[in-house]
């Protein structure tokens, strides 16, 4: 790395075609009009301003201290840019960036040479700008996304509907509605405010209208066609992140343009995520854009395909800072072979392969309606009960079948598969599989889970309903992980019908039939491997400090009324109010969301989520509200949200959208 010497632009324009102007803030090399540098383009819906500035200014000051202008755009109708959101990852996104790839390449400080990097959003349109090839976009580096926007987002998964769908959809809502910062757009910042509030969408309406795996979800889908992207990528997530399966199914599917790197971290750019170890991001995205934007021979294409922390008798905690393991290489990633577990007559899972043609063994399986509560949520952000914590409480709504205590250590790596045989006594259902390690003291680890939709069971674009009563094959591909269970561990295959409040229930609770006769377990063994070294930051504290006026604050409660016969799941998230200490600019975000559920009652399920946003200095002061809600029926979900908008203690503005009933469609 150099230690060149450059400028922060706060705010440059950037014309579309269409008029369109969108806001950029630019960390430049100095001398780069003399000496043109590459740069790296991240393209967001979360404010350059405020939303994203603390991790921008971990990051972006490194790279141009390393000769790499890095320009952080925001989306159009977000942070300063013109315009008004159209959806994730629309048609109009993707061309934007393509036309700002194009201006960056054209201006007289680059070298022509594009990178494309980002964690979540801006991981998922840097795969899919990549698969459009614009010319001077030569690598890009995407952290916690997908290459399947159906399975592997937070809308469903395997036709189950998440619950963090509703989440998302309230998130935009409170994200959308904020407006621009007057310090940059002048006295237009309120026409522009209002003309968001008056055209963001609510996403909810328009995801529930695709409960198949159809042409909107396919439409980002890298695996549609992996060889449509050919440049360089770098594929990071983190087993404690909904976004774990993407590195290995990147490498699979792109061969070795790809490289992996899964690491034991939540929703974070690695430097600073939890829990540890951490990995110097910094170092590897500069040596990776060294190498393809600069054609520096430094041995980044000689990297290994997939890079990987193993956890190692993870115990589950109210927080985990650190998670024990070691980090392996593989050079050339190929699909893992499969060590197979079976369930014998005892109900012991068992090394082997089912008997083939034994007679069947069925064991009916109907768990109450709020088993899940140890799940954790799908995206996660903190290290504490976002995460999955002790597996004993859910277990105590499922089959479970364990292995007696391990002779030695076992180690896997890759994705789980469960095959078996079902009866159901409805036409729909839901199904969940836990892969648990459980501790000598009988403390429950989750390694893997996988769910599935059992109408969705051969396939999402074209389900098909159960006939009760009629026994059908099962085959459930669980999530990735990398995972060592210790000898004197047992593993456990834990088995429910419910998982709430991660994913919402099936119009009938009626159970089903479990031939345990036909179960099998297949993990996929870690093979041939060897021991790495991945360096970790230097700067143990890498973000910045800012002003802070209102401490943060975490909480996530179950409450149980007995006499009611009702379970609720609650989730209190406060930002807390930090100012910038070079903008003035001071910013909350306070979360208020409510999941609730009969236990023996599917219609009963209800989902309420609030976002509070409040921005102010000295002289000004706004503050919007988004609230969503859920509900069912047996034929329908029931949807609605409002947005309400203050000018210091004045509503201007509110938004209602009215109560939609929209069909399920075998869910």
């Amino acid at each position: 790395m150099t230690n060149r010497s450059f400028t922060v632009i706060e705010n440059e324009w950037i014309m579309l075609k269409d008029g369109t102007r969108l806001a950029a803030r630019i960390w430049m090399p100095d001398n780069a009009e003399a000496e043109p540098v590459p740069a790296v383009l991240e393209f967001l819906p979360y404010r350059k301003r405020d939303g994203t500035s603390l991790r921008d200014e971990s990051t972006y000051p490194v790279f141009a201290a390393a000769g790499i202008a890095g320009v952080r755009v925001d989306i159009r109708g977000s942070g300063e840019s013109d315009g008004v959101i159209d959806g994730e990852y629309t048609e109009l996104e993707l061309a934007n960036a393509c036309e700002l790839i194009a201006w960056i390449a054209e201006q007289p400080w680059s070298n022509g040479s594009v990178g494309m990097m980002g964690i979540s959003w801006g991981g998922f349109n840097s795969l899919q700008v990549a698969a459009l090839r614009p010319p001077a976009l030569k690598a890009i580096i995407s952290i916690a996304s997908t290459v399947d926007r159906y399975n592997d987002d937070i809308h469903y998964k395997n036709g189950c509907h998440l619950s963090a769908q509703l989440s998302w959809a309230a998130t935009m809502l409170g994200y959308q509605s904020r407006p621009p910062d007057p310090a940059l757009v002048g006295e237009r910042w309120k026409e522009m405010w209002l003309e968001r509030l008056a055209g963001e969408p609510f996403l909810m309406e328009e995801w529930l209208a695709h409960q198949r795996r159809d042409a909107f979800w396919r439409h980002g889908s890298i695996c549609e066609d992996f060889s449509s992207v050919q440049i360089p990528t770098l594929v990071i997530a983190g087993w404690a992140d909904g976004y774990r399966n993407t590195p290995l199914m990147a490498v699979e599917g792109l061969g070795s343009k790809a490289k992996a790197l899964i690491g034991p971290w939540v929703h974070k750019y690695p430097h600073f995520a939890w829990p540890k170890p951490r990995a110097d991001f910094h170092g590897e995205a500069i040596a990776w854009w060294n190498k393809w934007l600069r054609g520096e021979d430094n041995g980044t294409d000689g990297l290994p395909q997939a890079r990987a922390y193993i956890l190692d008798a993870v115990r589950p905690a109210a927080r985990r800072d650190a998670d024990p393991g070691f980090w392996i290489a593989k050079d050339a990633w190929s699909p893992p072979q499969m060590e197979c577990f079976y369930v014998e007559q005892f109900g012991r899972l068992t090394q082997g392969m089912p008997i083939p043609h034994a007679p069947d063994h069925m064991v009916y399986l109907r768990s109450p309606l709020d088993t899940g509560t140890a799940s954790g949520e799908y995206f996660t952000l903190k290290p504490d009960a976002e995460m999955a914590i002790d597996q004993r409480a859910d277990d105590a709504g499922s089959l479970v079948f364990e292995t007696v205590p391990l002779a030695g250590d076992c180690d896997y790596l890759g994705r789980p598969v469960l095959t078996l045989a079902l009866r159901a006594h409805a036409t729909g259902g839901n199904l969940c599989a836990r892969l648990i390690d459980v501790h000598p003291d009988g403390t429950a680890t989750r390694a893997a889970f996988g769910v599935v939709n059992l109408t969705h069971r051969d396939g999402n674009a074209d389900p098909k309903p159960l006939a009760p009563g009629e026994k059908v094959s099962v085959r459930l591909v669980l999530d990735a992980c990398g995972y060592r269970f210790r000898k004197g561990h047992r593993i456990r295959l834990s088995l429910s019908s419910a998982y709430w409040p991660m994913i919402l229930p099936p119009p009938e609770d009626e159970g089903v039939e479990i031939d345990l006769a036909s179960l099998g377990l297949a993990l996929p063994l870690l093979g041939d491997f060897r021991r790495i070294e991945i360096k970790e930051p230097a700067n143990p504290d890498p973000l910045p400090k800012y002003i802070e006026h209102k401490a943060a604050a975490t909480k996530r409660q179950v409450i149980r009324n007995l006499s009611a016969n009702r379970t609720e799941y609650h989730i209190h998230e406060d930002t807390g109010l930090y100012e910038h200490p070079q903008t003035g600019l001071s910013t909350r975000q306070l979360r208020e969301e409510v999941w609730s559920i009969a236990p023996d009652d599917p219609l009963s399920m209800t989902g309420t989520s609030t976002w509070t946003c409040d921005m102010r200095r000295p002289g000004w002061v706004v503050r919007t509200v988004a609230t969503a809600r859920i509900a069912c029926t047996g034929t329908d979900w029931i949807v609605s949200a409002v947005v309400t908008a203050f000018e210091g203690d004045v509503q201007i503005f509110e938004k209602i959208f009215p109560e939609t009933r929209i069909a399920r469609d075998l869910m």
